[in-house]
């Protein structure tokens, strides 16, 4: 009879909790005006985990080598951009072994070709040397004002210093590259020494101007003893026409099902994404819009309603790779909103860049989690002028959460009549996930103080 005392004692299990259902901000959400530009783009994240070392990707002829498949045959002449973004987890024999990612370029005539910098940089998750730049990928509050030095992880430090003007001292300003032989332009380690995890990423962006046609090509290679490897070695590789391993096969474009978006290895057309939004017919947009939200990085099943996607297209790109630039990394938005009050009342606004939960269909407003999720889906740096307290230039730094609302970037008051431009600018991080939005959202009216009760006359002095 002990044991089913024990039993009747024991107290039942408590149902798991329940977990909150997200809930529906009501307000329009608008497809975001404007348009990429054409700028060439050469997209380098697939594979993002080098298992491999050989080509990357390769916009030389396809008369490079044997292999006419490992080239893509895209001249770049003028201006043109590099994006690329990869890990790398060390060789099985080896705990301490240095992979090193290799930029090439060669003229496509038979004149030299002057190749300028405009702006590039690049940095590690993490550093074994005091010479190359980190970002580890550091817990850093959802808001933080930018100070020029506030990011986490390297696609959140590269796109905060390309938005900041910042120079990269580790990147030459400029290269002449002769006719008949690729040049280096850079060499760049990704060394696992002494890392727990065994694991490193690089991120590398540049904003190049060439006055001639070229070929572009990035490298993954070894050196011996944990040298990098030498010019003549990278060449070689190029002419091989051996790929390094791609991973993470696509799902084709229009099928139904299950989304796998996969990573980029080809040539996007459009590298800066300029808007200015108005009303219809007028050279401003009414306070009375707000709450509205615009996209920043709409893309397939992810459209928020608007039937919009923002996703670069590609000239051309590898089988096995995605087939469109889903997550428009390294893309530049600059958003100009010229604000009007044409109300009688003095009109108070918040601005916000979010993530609402994804969704492809109008759903009447954007659904938020009313605790945010655990999946970190944009870390990296925005820029707005115009705001309350200062016309100049105010920079944040966000850590933004699935389904996570604001938090506020700043307000805009204007008086009846009154008028502001606000101007917001961003690159999209590599990391992130998208989409995000650019919100405009009314300044909910501070509560009234409640004023105690007077005293009976009998208890006043």
């Amino acid at each position: 009879m002990i044991l089913p005392l024990l039993l009747a004692a024991t107290p039942a299990a408590a149902p798991p909790a329940k977990k909150p259902e997200p809930v529906l901000r009501p307000q329009a959400v608008e497809a975001l005006p404007g348009q990429l530009d054409g700028v060439l783009l050469v997209n380098d994240n697939n594979p993002e985990l080098i298992s491999g070392p050989g080509i990357l990707l390769s916009t030389f002829p396809k008369g490079t080598s044997a292999s006419g498949s490992a080239h893509l045959d895209v001249a770049l002449n003028g201006r043109f951009d590099l994006f690329s973004h990869h890990v790398y987890a060390g060789k099985p024999e080896s705990l301490d072994s240095t992979l090193w990612l290799a930029v090439l370029a060669e003229p496509r005539g038979p004149q030299p070709v002057t190749l300028t910098l405009l702006a590039g940089s690049t940095a590690l998750s993490q550093a074994t040397d005091s010479i190359q730049p980190q970002a580890p990928f550091l817990p850093l509050p959802e808001l933080m004002r930018q100070d020029g030095s506030t990011y986490a992880g390297p696609g959140s430090r590269v796109a905060t210093e390309l938005l900041l003007r910042q120079r990269n001292p580790v990147l030459p300003n400029r290269w002449t590259l002769q006719p008949g032989e690729a040049s280096t332009l850079v060499l760049l380690p990704l060394p696992v020494r002494g890392l727990d995890p065994l694991l490193n990423g690089r991120n590398l962006q540049l904003r190049l101007q060439s006055d001639g046609p070229v070929s572009l090509a990035t490298l993954a290679a070894f050196g011996e003893n944990d040298q990098p490897p030498n010019a003549a070695a990278l060449q070689a590789m190029l002419r091989s026409g051996v790929l390094s391993p791609k991973e993470h096969e696509p799902t084709p474009r229009g099928a139904s099902g299950r989304m796998v978006y996969s990573r980029v290895s080809g040539v996007q057309l459009g590298s800066t994404w300029s808007s200015t939004i108005t009303d219809p017919k007028s050279g401003c947009l009414s306070t009375s819009r707000a709450p509205i939200s615009w996209p920043i990085a709409a893309l397939e099943r992810g459209r928020l309603g608007t039937g919009q996607v923002q996703t670069a297209e590609l000239k051309a790109y590898y089988p096995g790779t995605a087939w469109a630039a889903h997550g428009n990394y390294g893309v530049a938005y600059d958003i100009s909103i010229p604000l009007c009050n044409r109300s009688k009342q003095p009109v108070a606004l918040n601005v916000a860049l979010e993530t609402p939960l994804k969704t492809d269909l109008p759903i009447g407003g954007l659904r938020f989690n009313t605790k945010p999720g655990a999946a970190v889906m944009f870390r990296g740096t925005v820029e707005l002028s115009g705001l309350d307290g200062s016309p100049g230039r105010q920079s944040f730094h966000l850590v933004q959460r699935s389904g996570q609302q604001g938090p506020n970037l700043g307000s805009i008051s204007l008086a009846p009549g009154g008028q502001r431009q606000l101007r917001v600018r961003l690159i999209y991080p590599a990391d992130a996930t998208p989409p995000q939005v650019l919100s405009l959202l009314p300044q909910a009216p501070e509560a009234p103080v409640k004023q105690s009760p007077a005293p009976p006359a009998s208890l006043q002095p």
